[in-house]
């Protein structure tokens, strides 16, 4: 019973805060054992008394037993029914926030490692296998182990020789059953693995659907799916198959059993040591008995399943983030950010080598330079997405690795070149994950993102709701929400990653106004291309290949930096 243990272990635990319910689910299993066992003994004095002796008083009592013995034992299953479902549900619940929770605890470099479908299929698909298990196989097996302790028990006392041998064919099958087990345990693995690939498959298709249809690749895409899809399939059809084989081998033995009983008790009434009471009511026992121990048998074999599911997700509720917060608070203002010698490296690539420079409060930093200069890297580093691999980030002088995460996150704003607009209002988007909106501040916000123009043509302003990814909106509109997004928070240090690339140069003009408005007493990152958007910049870094190959003002750079300039000659 490993594979019990293995579950009672990890869940356990959360039964501590179901003490009432969990009663109910203790007596219910109690009940429903002995209602169980009695219905079995009551055959002995129906038979007995009845039809051999012919009691005509107890022709009367002994039926309203027999009900007695049945609403004992239903109302004993609906009470362990009911509240384990109860408990088993709540569980789940609360398992599948503490799995979310755990996950957005991450580093940025684990949503890299693993795919989002893969992640939403273990927050969704692995606990609902998880739920079978906790909400009915656990409490079911217990019931059903109370039952036959209750019914090996009742058959010992009435033939102890007669127990022994109708008992003898059960542990023939444990060997059998334990290997059949360990092989649903892998062939239930291969399909929570192939399910988060089907899944992450699907993730990706509805993600990707317009390039999908610009190239007309539906069939492609359909093909791809179908292999995957007739894997699942496969291996769903193996643990059918390997699931089905404990009922014959149960049955089998158990009719082997009875034969033997039948053959020795029969023996046993013919000769006058058993009456005919109690031989049907040992028999009836056997039958009740085989019944849970096959039950037992399958549930064993299924429960493999959750026992899969539940390794997948306890290799993430038991993961540590690579990222640990600080203790301190951030500071009320930022005086100064300084990098000293800072390099930082994915795996074996080193993104950033020996970057140092300061950034002090109110001045405007531009990072610019080819693909995979290092410019989103140092924006990492600053909202601790990834930790530096060596150097210093310091805050007014206080390491950026003291501060607390989230105040530190709390002090940032970024606009990124890729746009997060969430299937929500305007207002909803503009001040995300506010539980009360000021509705002002987000008007404010709007008109310095010179959003406010085409926000108040909409049917209900900023009350207008936003398809998923922003679909009902421009690729300049979507971008004008993101910056005022930023405005909203009143940051201390602000990040424009190619903040104005999807606007016409009317509207980048307006928002490089804003710009020079809403930096004042802050930090300033600015990543571009586009020479307009850094003309004001205090400090422009020019990095190439994970260097600062030179920094200064624009006039300064375009007069001693080849590096600039060839890129003030190509798209600056």
């Amino acid at each position: 019973m490993k594979s019990f243990r293995y579950l009672f272990e990890r869940f356990s635990p959360y039964f501590k805060n179901y003490k009432y319910p969990f009663t109910l689910v203790i007596i219910g299993m109690i009940l429903s054992a002995v209602g169980t066992t009695a219905s079995a003994y009551i055959i002995k004095p129906v038979l007995d008394k009845i039809f051999i002796e012919k009691n005509a008083t107890l022709l009367y009592i002994l039926p309203f037993g027999v009900v007695l013995v049945y609403i004992i034992k239903s109302g004993g299953t609906f009470l362990q029914s009911y509240y384990s479902a109860y408990i088993g549900l709540d569980i789940v619940r609360d398992l599948r926030d503490r799995v979310l929770q755990k996950i957005l605890s991450f580093e940025m470099g684990f949503f890299h490692e693993f795919r989002s479908g893969e992640l939403i299929s273990r927050t969704i698909n692995d606990i609902e296998r998880v739920k079978e298990v906790v909400s009915k196989t656990i409490p079911i097996m217990l019931r059903e182990i109370l039952t036959i302790i209750a019914l090996i028990a009742y058959v010992f006392y009435l033939d102890a020789k007669l127990a022994l041998l109708s008992l003898l064919f059960i542990p023939l099958t444990a060997k059998p059953l334990a290997i059949l087990a360990k092989k649903m345990k892998k062939l239930s693995h291969n399909t929570q693995e192939k399910l988060s690939d089907i899944t992450a498959r699907l993730s990706e298709i509805f993600h990707n659907i317009e390039i999908i249809k610009a190239n007309n690749k539906e069939a492609f895409e359909l093909q791809r799916f179908a292999k995957d899809n007739e894997q699942i399939f496969k291996i769903n059809v193996k643990a059918a198959k390997t699931a089905e084989l404990v009922g014959p081998m149960m049955e089998t033995a158990g009719s082997l059993a009875i034969a033997l009983v039948i053959i020795y008790g029969g023996t046993q009434v013919i000769e006058g040591n058993m009456s005919v009471g109690s031989f049907f009511s040992f028999l009836a026992a056997l039958f009740m008995l085989y019944t849970p121990v096959k039950r037992v048998s399958n549930l064993y074999n299924r429960m493999q399943d959750a026992i899969a599911a539940t390794e997948r997700i306890y290799l993430l509720l038991e993961r540590e983030s690579k990222t640990q917060s600080g203790r301190l608070k951030f500071p009320p203002k930022v005086d100064m950010i300084s990098f000293r010698d800072v390099t930082l490296k994915y795996g074996d690539k080193e993104a950033l080598k020996g970057i140092s420079f300061e950034a002090k409060k109110g001045e405007k930093i531009a990072l610019v330079g080819n693909s995979g200069g290092g410019k989103s890297s140092i924006v990492n580093l600053l909202l601790r997405f990834y930790d530096k691999s060596s150097g210093k980030i310091e805050i007014n002088g206080i390491a950026i690795e003291d501060f607390e995460l989230k105040s530190l996150r709390d002090a940032i704003s970024i606009v990124t070149q890729r746009v997060y607009i969430f299937n929500d209002t305007v207002a909803a988007n503009v001040a995300y994950g506010e539980e009360e909106i000021d509705r002002q501040r987000v008007i404010n916000s709007l008109k310095e993102a010179n959003a406010w123009e085409f926000i108040k043509e909409m049917p209900s302003g900023i009350d207008t709701q936003i398809n998923e990814f922003g679909t009902n909106l421009s690729g300049g509109q979507r971008q004008r929400i993101a910056i005022a997004r930023a405005i909203y928070k009143n940051p201390k240090i602000l990040i424009f990653d190619e903040a104005t690339s999807a606007l016409d140069t009317k509207s980048e003009s307006k928002i490089t106004e804003a710009l020079e408005n809403i930096s004042k007493d802050r930090v300033t990152f600015i990543i571009a291309h586009r020479l307009k958007t850094i003309e004001n910049a205090d400090k422009i870094l020019v990095l190439d290949e994970g260097k600062i190959v030179c920094k200064g003002k624009k006039s300064e750079l375009l007069k001693h930096c080849n590096h600039f300039i060839e890129l003030n000659g190509g798209q600056m």
